[in-house]
């Protein structure tokens, strides 16, 4: 009998306390729930690193503090966003640059642009008009202009649809005017903390009227891409280009730039713009860059 009670621990079932989750920290806790308290995703998931690598026995429940975070931030944006009017929730960006000589030669420069933004729960609408202007000694050498409206919707996390209307002047290269309609598909290749990147492309038409005053209409084939690469917390390198293939015009806009904050709301680009066009009415085949620094500003 005494044989079989000293047996009888070794026979019931032991819980495994190694598999039971440790406990976290209340000073771990309470530095995780100020991060979150603070609302600065950045933060939270530095903090959320290093609680895990200290306290890996607690990593499950500290990534749920986490999802919790994520998911009551996403409800209550779902809802401000559904409740807001359609003037609401925009933001923006004024793009300014230009230059000034005097003296042997008188010359004058500006390149402005603007954009805005609303974002939605799978809707997105993006306004933007951009200006480049050139004059020495009485002569317009640059005079181009440009407004385009893209909305967007997502209809899951990386493939949306698209829309573009778009109009441009640029009497350099013969055009007085240029309208633009395309739509299409797209795909959010990378989505990652340093770089982003999506490709889209569909059919498109566009109707230019020149300068002389001579009009024609063109079906053709759209695509673009963005890219956006943050290559430190206050540096960000940007790819953005464009390109229409019709019967026998051929169109490429492509514009590189590296943009570094100076402020809360201000940041300094340097950007370097190429555009080509084939063969037009008015012009041979033409190849214009340029250079720019501009100062700006967001909201």
């Amino acid at each position: 009998m005494r044989y079989w009670l000293a047996l009888l621990p070794l026979l019931i079932p032991t819980p495994a306390w190694a598999d039971y989750p440790v406990l976290l920290p209340s000073s771990v806790r309470e530095m995780l729930e100020a991060a979150i308290a603070n609302g600065n995703e950045t933060e939270i998931a530095t903090v959320a690193k290093i609680a895990k690598q200290t306290n890996p026995g607690s990593a499950d429940e500290i990534q749920r503090m986490v999802n919790s975070w994520k998911e009551r931030t996403k409800a209550t944006r779902d809802t401000v966003i559904r409740e807001a009017r359609f003037t609401e929730l925009w933001t923006g960006k004024v793009e300014a640059g230009g230059f000034r000589s005097t003296g042997s030669t008188s010359e004058i420069g500006i390149s402005a642009s603007a954009a805005l933004k609303r974002t939605g729960i799978q809707w997105s609408h993006k306004l933007a008009a951009s200006i480049d202007y050139r004059r020495a000694n009485g002569i317009t050498s640059r005079e181009r202009y440009t407004a385009s409206y893209e909305p967007r919707y997502e209809f899951d996390p990386r493939g949306f649809a698209y829309g573009l209307t778009q109009f441009e002047r640029d009497t350099s290269i013969g055009y007085d005017e240029r309208y633009t309609a395309s739509v299409g598909i797209g795909y959010k290749l990378i989505v990652s903390d340093p770089i982003d990147l999506s490709l889209d492309a569909g059919p498109s038409i566009r109707h230019a009227k020149y300068v002389i005053g001579e009009r024609e209409t063109k079906l053709g084939a759209r695509a673009s891409m963005d890219l956006a690469w943050r290559l430190a917390p206050m540096l960000t390198f940007k790819q953005v280009a464009s390109g229409y293939a019709e019967s026998d015009v051929y169109t490429i806009n492509s514009l590189t730039s590296l943009e570094t904050k100076v402020g809360t709301r201000w940041s300094a680009a340097m950007s370097y713009n190429v555009q080509y066009e084939s063969e037009t009415l008015l012009s041979a085949r033409d190849f214009d860059t340029l250079s720019r620094l501009t100062l700006t500003y967001s909201f």
